[in-house]
């Protein structure tokens, strides 16, 4: 008896995988264009302007608004840091790029705690409600920006 994965129920599925040639990838490729890292992280510059601006206008206080600010800061500037790191990574082996990627990740998720520890400190009347709205707004960012990209087209089967 074997203890093969029930995805591989269907051997023909797996007979039948054949690789793509190099001009079929390159079609593949152009129907998915890259995203510009630049361009995530502006749309979380916006994202945090709007959510903070709401926060202050919707609540009256400017606490609420500082607080949804910096929630959203904790998350945009761990995120630029990383966008620059990665826009001055030389091409490596792909071994050695991804140890890179992950160490920065390490970094940005390590400034991004080391950021709301600090919160309490560093933001007068702190809300925490509001420090995590505008901490997930922003970090929702990333999906609105694969989910808008208007070049991309479906894959016809």
């Amino acid at each position: 008896m074997t203890n093969k994965p029930t995805d591989f129920d269907d051997e023909d599925e797996v007979d039948d995988f054949k690789p793509l040639t190099a001009q079929e990838a390159s079609v593949w490729r152009s129907r998915f264009p890259q995203v510009s890292v630049w361009r995530i992280v502006q749309g979380q510059a916006i994202a945090a302007v709007v959510v903070t601006l709401l926060a202050w206008l919707l609540t009256g206080r400017a606490a609420v608004g500082w607080s949804a600010g910096y929630g959203a800061l904790s998350i945009l500037l761990p995120t630029a840091m990383f966008a620059r790191a990665l826009a001055k990574q030389q091409s490596d082996s792909s071994g050695a790029a991804m140890a890179r990627i992950f160490g920065w990740e390490l970094v940005k998720l390590v400034l991004c705690i080391a950021m709301l520890v600090a919160a309490p400190k560093l933001v007068p009347n702190l809300s925490w409600l509001a420090l995590l709205v505008g901490l997930v707004v922003v970090m929702k960012t990333y999906w609105i920006a694969f989910l808008v990209r208007s070049s991309v087209r479906k894959i016809k089967a």
